[in-house]
């Protein structure tokens, strides 16, 4: 059998095939409406007798559904008369379990793995690492050549081309239940075997963690068309890409083409080129991920969108040449940050005496399928702050990689932390001043299958800030209910969720105008004008828009502004380049991205100098820049105003200054997550009336 014409629905084992049928017909489709509209889902037994607070999180046995009912170490008799922990690591990681989490099995190390959905392959295979080294050169843009060749979709027919990798994954259609190592029965031959030295067929896999390629096919010696996995349990949703090749021959042109994207623009129409690592450079030359390829076109192709036949989708085409023979590659659309990079990073931080100090890290909640959702308080204690008692600290919620396939935003975060937990002066400031509030990555799920947009829901989670599912939205309801708490204890200034952009250069901001507070209109973009000023390389103002448009009212932003907290914004970086300053034309590298980080920090620290010379000279010189764009505009129309000062800032429209749908990278909110759509439309099946059979009476006279 050809890869390509494997069936994963018969070959699905006995085991997942009854549960899948079992769940669906006594777990999802038993009209218990009251249940449902309480948990978002059909819960378990223990949960229904003893629902968990606002703070809880879910226990895990092997194979995991909806949450379970906390338990202490204690009520777990084969941990009596042993101790707890065994590992200096597995140390670090218990501290973490400060709200009321236990131990989920006996191997407490596997406790903290990630869990997988269980109809996904993953490789039994020591994780994928890879070393953060950068460039020794700038990286500079692509140039597009108008006369590259944009090829077309050959493989669409199937009589083309030869399937040489095929992992489509058979789900019922929504989330069930997690494992540690997702399906039970191991991974599957996806790619096809090498038949002997002399053949030439590139072998590709992407059953890691983060990794994302659904088929390749081979349609010359060296040119492969390549489809990417759509967000799982969706049918929409490709920009992330990670897969693994080999062998590869050295010095050959290669072409490779990604055939099924949705968006109709894209950076790598602008200059960006994805990434490639070789891991016998990184061993032996100390070379990590780099921008690589030629004749990058990115264009409309005649493939048709698999949820709307009138539209058409997007490639992306590339040639290159590898380095190395007998080498193992791997490209990227951004540097890739799992969900275990993210452990690691936390475990670092929990075994530094002195940073544990002041760092103290929770579990927010367990994702859908029961990953850890951290949060970290970050301040100085009363016994090392400096700070007189009667001075309180104000608060700040900084949040990241809501969008599993933002990457970048993860390395933002990794530099906030690194600065923030550093001994400057500057660093010992802002923790004397501040109660940082920090959730690293609010979707672990979708980070750790590889998606790039969604959760195990099917849904945007920054669209569904208001929800009221909190099964069904954990992270984001959580998160939400923390800082309504959070805002009744401390003055909370500022939020900021992390984002990452795909078709618009630099850094930039989303806020929302307080147009209706006439004291506070425009100070919502004091702190975006100290920050362009604070990296004038890669940070653009005249890119921040402030309107509060109607589709984004569902997002972290909209929703953190609604509640009262005036500075609310997204911060947005580029997974190009900058093309400000010195810096123009050059490609973001791991180390510009963490250099975002560390400017919003300083940013914060000149916004809450408590001499406000600095901010009132910022605002002033706000008020002057949109007076004169007032004056271009009433000039335009035949209107000379005398001065600036006789113009009314009032006749400003932030309807002029909006983030428009195509700039701002995000859709609207996309409906109920996919389990209670299933629902939904089995209950509007079983209330359609029968048509009743046609009855004639015959009249006597």
């Amino acid at each position: 059998m050809e890869v390509g014409e494997s069936n994963y629905a018969l070959l699905s084992s006995p085991y997942d095939s009854f549960m899948q049928k079992h769940l669906q017909h006594y777990g999802y489709f038993t009209g218990r409406s009251e249940v449902v509209k309480k948990y978002g889902f059909v819960p378990s037994k223990p949960q229904l007798i003893t629902h968990s607070s606002d703070s809880d999180s879910s226990s895990s046995d092997e194979e995991q559904g909806p949450p379970h009912r906390r338990r202490s170490p204690h009520e777990h008799s084969e941990y009596k008369g042993r101790p707890l922990i065994t590992d200096p690591k597995t140390a670090f990681r218990q501290n973490r379990l400060r709200c009321g989490l236990y131990l989920r099995s006996q191997n407490d190390e596997s406790s903290f793995e990630p869990r997988w959905p269980t109809e996904i392959e993953v490789l039994p295979e020591s994780r994928v690492r890879h070393i953060d080294v950068q460039p020794k050169q700038p990286e500079l843009f692509n140039k597009p050549n108008p006369k590259d060749h944009m090829p077309y979709v050959r493989s669409a027919d199937e009589d083309n081309g030869r399937t040489v990798f095929n992992y489509n994954p058979e789900t019922c259609g929504y989330y069930m239940r997690s494992r540690i190592g997702g399906n039970r029965d191991g991974c599957r031959q996806a790619a096809v075997k090498i038949r002997d030295s002399d053949d030439t067929t590139v072998l590709f896999e992407s059953r890691f963690e983060s990794g994302n390629l659904m088929k390749a096919v081979q349609v010359g010696e060296f040119e492969y068309e390549l489809y990417l996995r759509y967000d799982l349990y969706t049918k929409r949703n490709t920009q992330w890409f990670y897969f693994r090749l080999q062998n590869t021959q050295a010095n050959k042109r290669y072409r490779f083409t990604i055939v099924n994207f949705f968006k109709s623009s894209s950076l790598y129409s602008n200059g960006m080129r994805p990434l490639m690592y070789s891991v016998h450079d990184a061993e032996n030359n100390k070379i990590g991920w780099r921008r690589w390829g030629e004749e990058i076109v990115y264009y409309r192709n005649n493939l048709t969108a698999p949820d709307n036949p009138s539209a058409n989708m997007y490639s992306l085409t590339w040639t290159c040449k590898f380095p190395n023979d007998n080498d193992t590659y791997y490209f990227a659309h951004c540097y890739p940050y799992t969900y275990s990079d993210l452990q690691d990073y936390l475990n670092g931080i929990q075994g530094d005496r002195v940073k544990s100090q002041y760092c103290k890290q929770k579990v927010l909640c367990r994702s859908l399928a029961g990953n850890f959702v951290y949060m970290l308080t970050i301040t100085s204690p009363p016994a090392l702050s400096p700070v007189p008692e009667q001075q309180l600290k104000k608060g700040v919620v900084i949040s990241a990689r809501v969008h599993p396939g933002e990457t970048n935003s993860s390395w933002m975060m990794k530099g906030l932390l690194d600065f923030l937990l550093s001994d400057s002066a500057d660093a010992k400031l802002l923790r004397d001043t501040f109660v940082f509030k920090i959730i690293p990555m609010l979707n672990p799920d979708g980070v750790i299958v590889g998606n790039y947009r969604c959760s195990l829901s099917g849904r945007d989670l920054n669209r569904n800030y208001k929800t009221i599912l909190k099964d069904a939205y954990p992270s984001i309801w959580h998160t939400r209910e923390m800082i309504k708490r959070f805002m009744t204890e401390i003055e909370l200034v500022l939020y900021c969720d992390f984002h990452g952009h795909s078709r618009k250069q630099n850094v930039f901001i989303y806020g929302c105008e307080n147009k209706h507070l006439p004291k506070e209109r425009l100070k919502e973009r004091i702190f975006p004008a100290m920050f362009g000023k604070n990296d004038i390389s890669k940070f653009s103002y005249d890119s921040c828009r402030f309107k509060v448009q109607k589709s984004k009212e569902g997002t972290g932003r909209v929703v953190m502004w609604s509640m009262g907290i005036k500075n609310s914004y997204t911060l947005e970086a580029t997974f190009c380049g900058s093309t400000q300053s010195e810096q123009a034309g050059h490609q973001f590298t791991t180390r510009d991205f963490e250099s975002i980080g560390y400017h919003f920090l300083d940013s914060l620290l000149d916004y809450s100098d408590p001499d406000p010379t600095k901010r009132n000279r910022i605002f002033d010189e706000i008020e002057n820049d949109l007076r004169q764009s007032i004056r271009l505009k009433l000039l335009s129309r035949g209107i000379n105003p005398t001065s600036l000062s006789d113009i009314d800032l009032d006749q400003f429209s932030s309807d002029e200054d909006s983030s428009d749908d195509a700039g701002s990278d995000s859709s609207a909110d996309d409906g109920l997550p996919k389990h209670l759509e299933v629902i939904a439309a089995a209950k509007v099946r079983l209330k359609k009336p029968r048509k009743q059979p046609e009855i004639s009476f015959k009249l006597s006279d």
